[in-house]
C-alpha cells in the first residue's frame, strides 16, 4: 500500500492506493502506511489537479475498496451517477435505490465512504436543501460545490 498527500484549495487530501486502485481518499489522515510511489496516485494527482482547475468532471482512476458491503456498493455506485455540479438529498438516494425508507442508512453509507471526491458523497444534502453530514466538515463540502457550481458556467 503506497499513500500521499494532496495538497488541495481546501485542505491536506490523504490518498492510499494499492496495485488494484485507489483505496482510500479522506480529509483524515490515514494511520499505519508508509509514503511512497505507485501509478495509481500519480493518476488520483493527476486527476485531482485537474477537478481543481475546473478542467475535470469525472473521475475515473481505478478505484478498490474490497471490504464493503453489498449495500455500501450500491449506496456508493449511486453517488457516482450524480453529475457534477448537481445535488440530490438523502431521501433522492434512497428512493434511487428502490428504498425511499433507508434514508439514515443510506447516510450512514455516505458518511463511510472511503474514496470522498472521487465518490462525490459531498453532492448529497438535506432534505430542506442544508449542507449536511460531511466526513471533512460542512466547509469543505461548501467549497467544493461552489467550485463545481463556478465551473458549470465554464
Amino acid at each position: 500500500m503506497c499513500y500521499t498527500e494532496y495538497p488541495s484549495p481546501c485542505g491536506t487530501l490523504y490518498l492510499c492506493a494499492v496495485d488494484e486502485g485507489l483505496c482510500r481518499a479522506s480529509w483524515q489522515p490515514i494511520g499505519n502506511v508508509e509514503n511512497g510511489t505507485n501509478p495509481i496516485l500519480d493518476i488520483a494527482i493527476t486527476q485531482l489537479d485537474e477537478y481543481f482547475n475546473g478542467t475535470r468532471r469525472e473521475f475515473d482512476v481505478p478505484l478498490y475498496v474490497p471490504d464493503a458491503t453489498p449495500f455500501q456498493r450500491m449506496v456508493w455506485a449511486t453517488l457516482l451517477t450524480i453529475p457534477y455540479g448537481t445535488t440530490i438529498t438523502y431521501k433522492d438516494e434512497a428512493q434511487m435505490l428502490g428504498n425511499p425508507n433507508a434514508i439514515r442508512a443510506v447516510a450512514h453509507a455516505n458518511a463511510l465512504n472511503p474514496l470522498c471526491l472521487f465518490i462525490p458523497c459531498h453532492r448529497v444534502i438535506g432534505s430542506n436543501n442544508t449542507l449536511t453530514g460531511y466526513s471533512g466538515g460542512i466547509p469543505r463540502k461548501q467549497f467544493l460545490l461552489e467550485l463545481e457550481a463556478k465551473n458549470m458556467v465554464k
